[in-house]
């Protein structure tokens, strides 16, 4: 056992000596040790339960025969952090999380570990730091808050956030904005939409690190807590048989990821996330193979923000693996791959058959005949952009308007609403990517408050930051290069028209190459807005979002 390097012979009695004053006996120290890395704070919603969720998997481990041992890992709540400088500080937690739990991980010498996330970064984070590490492993998040209710319909943050889009043009007034906020997020959990949280959970069980239901039973249902005693159990399996996340984290799991990323309409944010996982696992995504497996993959579901239905649905319809044995009919998926189930992911999604087709529609009844994200390339992004197709409404997929340029997040939402942004335009929010935000914040309030000011169907917005999965209609990030190392978007200009065309994958602003070189010969870098501290040091280190974001040493 790898933990045998800490406890075991006459020089490391010293070692010996310090788990006794942590009170461990001897029999538990003849056990394997499995790390239970667990993000449980009190600030995010997704993660005040976990506490409940790491006994659950301790006691699984114990069960089976293992040492369970706790350390934490950090938690940034996306909704509190959005719309100011807090959100600088969300992406780059990724990092800092798979960091400091390969740290614990090697300093201590563990066995196998168990990863208990949530939230937006926790869960690529902790995957990160699984391909690092290589040992056996098994995830089990917190699980999906429960939709709340206003008006007797479902509703979540999303609808929240473009409900202050609707009080500011007058649509509904402020007492209706207060029960919006009183209701939208009734329970603990991952919000409720298939935002950026729950796209990566379900993708999770998609890829094989996690147990069936890891991505869509509900955060409030007992269900989970057994879940996660099985997840203890499940981790002392996997290192008995020597099955680790390299062996599971394959070309061809991403691919599955990628597959059923189109077909359940997940959050942009995956086109960052997954390509990082992989780099760890040391595979390279280029993120335009997305089209191509999109071309394939019909899209089965529209949850919120992209339609009506929520996490609880899509978990009594079957889950993700109804999703993939529906796929699977199409022989869409690589089935023939181990996961942390340890077995195959055939034999995991037999005779998972959809429940409810409004929620999961079958192959021969789909949202649409292609999956939906959608990578788009021009001469404002000629190494790629991307959309969540399938929340971008059918007027929206091809459109043409002029440029308004705004060098942050503030000052568009200022523009959107002081009622200076109409239908037809493009707004373009720059300096905002990896580098020049730096931190790549999300766009949540602008894309919000166009949707709520009725204007979803007749404005595109383009950014090199990023999007929230709660962000809907024509919202296109992650457009690199970024402006903060002379990307073209850098030198477009108000008034400049931009062509969309989502079907087609382009994306281009009418400037002819002469004068495009031009305003790049005139161009000159903007200051940076944070220049200390880890930001800075994640400044000098990122890379672009087409890459995933994911740090390098300057060469």
């Amino acid at each position: 056992m790898r933990s045998d390097e800490a406890k075991r012979g006459k020089q490391q009695a010293p070692g010996r000596s310090l788990y006794n004053a942590l009170g461990y006996t001897k029999e538990e120290l003849d056990r394997p040790l499995v790390a239970v890395v667990c993000s449980y704070n009190e600030i995010v919603p997704g993660h005040m339960n976990l506490d409940k969720i790491a006994e659950a998997v301790k006691m699984g481990i114990a069960m089976a025969g293992g040492t369970p041992v706790e350390f934490p890992a950090i938690a940034v709540c996306d909704g509190i952090a959005m719309g100011h400088v807090g959100m600088k500080y969300s992406l780059v937690t990724r990092d800092l999380i798979a960091d400091s739990t390969e740290c614990m991980m090697e300093a201590h010498r563990f066995d196998a570990m168990v990863c208990i996330p949530n939230c937006d970064k926790n869960v690529p984070g902790l995957l990160m730091a699984a391909a690092r590490v290589n040992v056996p492993t098994v995830f089990v998040s917190g699980g999906p808050m429960l939709a709340g209710h206003v008006d007797g319909c479902k509703r979540s943050l999303s609808s929240m956030f473009e409900a202050v889009g609707a009080e500011a043009a007058g649509i509904i007034d402020e007492d209706k904005l207060t029960e919006y906020e009183n209701k939208v997020c009734p329970t603990c959990g991952s919000c409720s939409g298939m935002y950026t949280a729950n796209s990566m959970n379900c993708l999770t069980e998609a890829i094989g690190m996690g147990l069936p239901g890891n991505g869509t039973i509900p955060a409030v249902y007992s269900e989970r807590i057994r879940l996660a005693k099985h997840a203890g159990m499940k981790v002392m399996e996997l290192l008995e048989k020597n099955i680790r996340p390299r062996d599971i984290m394959t070309e061809k799991a991403f691919e599955n990821a990628l597959i059923v990323d189109m077909a359940l309409g997940c959050s942009t944010n995956s086109m960052l996330h997954l390509p990082a996982i992989a780099h760890e696992c040391g595979i390279e995504i280029d993120v335009s193979i997305a089209n191509e497996l999109s071309a394939k993959t019909p899209n089965l579901c529209h949850l919120a923000p992209a339609g009506p239905t929520y996490m609880e649905d899509l978990n009594e319809a079957g889950g993700v693996y109804a999703v993939m044995h529906e796929l699977d009919k199409k022989n869409l998926l690589n089935t023939d791959i181990i996961t942390c189930t340890g077995k195959t992911v055939k034999e995991n999604i037999e005779g998972c058959e959809i429940t409810n087709t409004e929620v999961i529609r079958t192959l021969d009844n789909p949202y649409s005949e292609v999956g939906g994200i959608a990578v788009l390339k021009g001469n404002i992004a000629p190494d790629t952009c991307v959309v969540k197709r399938s929340a971008v409404v059918p007027e929206m997929l091809v459109h043409s308007g002029p440029a308004r340029v705004f060098d942050c997040e503030e000052d568009a939402i200022a523009a959107i609403k002081g009622g200076k942004i109409v239908a037809g335009d493009v707004v373009v929010i720059r300096y905002e990517g990896p580098k020049g935000g730096p931190g790549m914040r999300e766009m949540l309030n602008p894309t919000s408050a166009i949707a709520g000011m009725g204007l979803g169907s007749s404005v595109a917005l383009i950014t090199d930051g990023r999007f929230s999965g709660a962000s809907r209609g024509a919202s296109i990030g992650h457009v690199s290069p970024e402006a903060a190392v002379g990307g073209p978007i850098a030198f477009i200009e108000e008034g400049d028209i931009i062509d969309i065309d989502i079907p087609n994958c382009s994306i281009n602003a009418r400037i002819s190459d002469e004068v495009m070189a031009e305003r790049k010969a005139k161009w000159t870098p903007k200051e940076p807005t944070i220049t200390k501290g880890y930001l800075k040091r994640y400044t000098a280190l990122v890379t672009s979002g087409n890459r995933g974001a994911v740090l390098e040493l300057p060469r």
